[in-house]
């Protein structure tokens, strides 16, 4: 089997979309690329937030500044190539070239280093969760798809489902 020639990554900042949300969500259960979320279900988000262990982070733009920062250091120190990073309030994309490593220890990789400049820098305390668990990879097989990925972190956050 052939190499991908990048993936997309993403991963959500604690709490920001719980199971149940109005917006919908997904679950290990309910996980097919192009599928529709799960409906709504207040009664699950309510148990959801009731399970929280600290409040949902959002980021600030002093915070945002520090992720993109620590991604880009992470990147740098590991040599992957960032093709294309987007730090939102509540999200990040990423777009990394492959280099034989897996998504997955990417993405962990990725919101460790951000969570410890977060820290060193004071701008979550020491008991606030950070990150969601887990995170979306996306393998990218064409340079189309590529191309795409990076116009969709770059250009389309605000564009509806």
């Amino acid at each position: 089997m052939s190499e991908p020639l990048a993936f997309l990554l993403t991963f959500r900042t604690y709490g920001s979309w719980l199971h149940g949300d109005e917006r919908g969500s997904v679950d290990r259960a309910h996980n097919v690329p192009g599928e529709p979320y799960l409906p709504p279900d207040p009664q699950r988000a309510r148990w959801e937030r009731r399970c929280m262990h600290s409040h949902a982070l959002v980021l600030d733009e002093q915070m945002r500044r520090v992720v993109a920062e620590a991604v880009g250091d992470q990147c740098s120190h590991r040599n992957w190539e960032l093709i294309a990073l987007g730090v939102r309030t509540n999200h990040v994309h990423v777009v990394i070239a492959y280099a034989g490593v897996p998504p997955e220890r990417m993405i962990r990789e990725l919101k460790s280093r951000a969570t410890r400049w977060l820290r060193e820098r004071r701008r979550v305390s020491p008991m606030q969760r950070v990150w969601a668990a887990g995170g979306s990879r996306k393998y990218l097989w064409r340079p189309e798809q590529v191309r795409d990925a990076v116009a969709y972190v770059q250009e389309g956050q605000d564009v509806p489902r």
